[in-house]
């Protein structure tokens, strides 16, 4: 499974990057606004910092305008992601870019139909919602669950990008279903390493060796 992380903050994206944590990053107009910084300086050094995809969202919603952001977008590095919402306009700029080879991330996509429109027309990334989902007591679970079944039944090639994760157990959960990537905040990305019984055992483990009396270094 590969890691995306959902943030505009460089320093956070540096540090996880630094331990081999980051295949990509995922950026949105509410990321961009949070960072309190211009959308096209950010996004350039972003994708400097990073090898993978960066994804940059359009924020027109006519198509012609929104082929026309996604172009320009497109212009920050050879590794941008145009991110488009999964409308009908959103769509024929997904089909328009990818076209010409540039990759597309559909995002907030809350059904496996909307998810099959998105493949059809080319897109690189779907964005499933989960957290969005259970906010209206649904699983967003389920829709990752059927989005997968349903590419592996036609061959799609378009990556799930689970996103809107919330908790840990959504990472677990994404990967066990096969989701191709997750894309969470940094918070949560360093949550994963966790556990009570981690710091249970180096608790017992320092205090016996502080009865030793000895030192490594």
């Amino acid at each position: 499974m590969k890691f995306f992380v959902d943030t505009a903050e460089i320093a956070a994206i540096a540090e996880l990057n630094d331990l081999g944590m980051v295949d990509g990053v995922t950026t949105n107009p509410s990321l961009i606004l949070k960072s309190g910084r211009d959308i096209l300086e950010v996004t350039k050094e972003i994708c400097d910092l990073v090898d993978g995809p960066v994804s940059a969202e359009v924020v027109a919603t006519e198509a012609d305008d929104m082929i026309a952001e996604g172009r320009k977008l497109a212009k920050i590095a050879p590794n941008i992601a145009v991110k488009v919402p999964l409308t009908w306009a959103g769509l024929k700029t997904c089909k328009t870019l990818s076209d010409e080879g540039q990759m597309v991330n559909v995002t907030l996509c809350f059904s496996t139909n909307q998810a099959i429109l998105a493949a059809k027309a080319g897109a690189t990334f779907i964005s499933p919602f989960i957290g969005r989902l259970d906010d209206i007591n649904l699983d967003g679970m389920d829709l990752i669950a059927d989005i997968r079944q349903v590419y592996d039944n036609y061959g799609y090639e378009t990556e799930i990008l689970a996103a809107s994760i919330r908790t840990v157990n959504h990472v677990t959960d994404s990967a066990r279903i096969g989701a191709d990537v997750i894309t969470a905040p940094p918070g949560v990305i360093k949550k994963l390493a966790d556990h009570p019984l981690t710091d249970k055992g180096l608790e017992t483990f320092l205090a016996d060796w502080a009865k030793t009396g000895q030192k490594i270094l």
